[in-house]
């Protein structure tokens, strides 16, 4: 079983993927280095980041499957 993310992540990672969706990639380097500016807190930032990077892989996983 997974942990449970907090709202307050679940909601800030929602906005920041519909402001700059293109900004953020499948892994959580990527998202870390991009969220870097916009957040001083470093424990917050790797919770978003980590859950940017796994809504990201699910979503290509969903639309792959509609395709098919």
């Amino acid at each position: 079983m997974g942990r449970i993310k907090p709202t307050l992540v679940k909601r800030t990672s929602r906005q920041l993927i519909e402001q700059s969706n293109e900004s953020f990639g499948k892994t959580f380097e990527e998202n870390k280095k991009a969220l870097n500016h916009a957040l001083s807190s470093k424990k917050m930032r790797n919770k978003i980041a980590g859950y940017i990077a796994r809504l990201k892989r699910n979503t290509k996983t969903i639309i792959d499957n509609k395709e098919q």
